[in-house]
């Protein structure tokens, strides 16, 4: 049930304004293995966190000093079959390949039945050439669109699918952007983990429950709030990605500990996209 918000905007006209505002959620069982985000790759150039499963691995979410940036959500659905691929392969390819974002999605999307349903958003951010971002959703259509300038939300379901959770998150996200040039970067990252903190039910939700069916149906109310707390499963870490005009990225991450809703840890990192 992981939940993404985000502002593309490739060409900003205001000095200090930001070509890219992401807040995501990581939900997960808490006890799955993984590492806190950190660089990794041959030459230390990416920056994810890790998901260490045995037989699944890969990311959800990360960024490269090359300005490749991409993000996974699952698709709610009532069972999953596991002998299919694992979706964090997605990301983590995007990110130490080559490929620009439209013919790596058109390669997913020829690839995305071998895979339970997800939803792909990858980004090139280049200073020189512009910025692209591209979405799929493998429950969708069945080829990866550009992304317009604008304000998204993604969870467990299509792109802007209007799931009462997602548009309540969305409403304070654009609030908070509304504000960014009038905030320092330090409030800006803060205000934007408390939308994704917040634990506020958005109850009753029948679009949740009709995609979620009978795996859904008894734990519903912890799954309708931005942050999800349910026995054994939850939210697991905050991200926040900021790309400013002039290719300064910031990247926050808040991570639990030792499966302890009470145990954080904040990590922050700062580059220069290297082109």
């Amino acid at each position: 049930m992981c939940i993404i918000f985000f502002k593309f905007d490739p060409r900003p006209v205001s000095k200090n304004a930001y070509r890219l505002i992401l807040a995501a959620n990581r939900d997960e069982y808490y006890h799955r293995p993984s590492k806190p985000a950190d660089f990794w790759g041959a030459s230390n150039e990416i920056l994810s966190g890790l998901d260490m499963e045995v037989g699944r691995g890969g990311t959800w979410l990360g960024i490269t000093k090359r300005g490749k940036m991409a993000a996974l959500t699952n698709y709610l659905q009532p069972t999953k079959d596991t002998h299919l691929k694992g979706r964090g392969a997605l990301v983590a390819n995007f990110l130490s390949k080559d490929l620009d974002c439209f013919s790596y999605m058109k390669n997913v999307a020829a690839e995305g039945h071998l895979y339970n349903p997800f939803n792909l958003i990858t980004a090139d951010f280049n200073t020189a050439k512009g910025d692209v971002m591209y979405y799929y959703g493998s429950k969708g259509e069945p080829e990866s669109v550009p992304l317009q300038p604008g304000i998204y939300g993604l969870g467990s379901s299509l792109l802007d699918t209007p799931w009462k959770k997602l548009q309540f998150g969305k409403q304070l996200f654009t609030q908070v952007i509304e504000q960014c040039q009038d905030l320092p970067k330090e409030e800006l990252v803060q205000e934007l983990l408390k939308i994704l903190n917040n634990e506020e039910p958005q109850f009753p939700d029948p679009a949740i429950e009709a995609q979620g069916k009978e795996f859904i149906l008894p734990i519903i109310n912890s799954f309708t709030a931005l942050c999800v707390r349910a026995p054994g499963y939850g939210t697991r870490a905050n991200t926040i990605i900021l790309v400013d005009d002039q290719g300064q990225v910031t990247f926050t991450e808040r991570t639990m500990l030792n499966a302890d809703v009470n145990q954080w840890k904040t990590s922050n990192f700062q580059f220069k996209l290297q082109h």
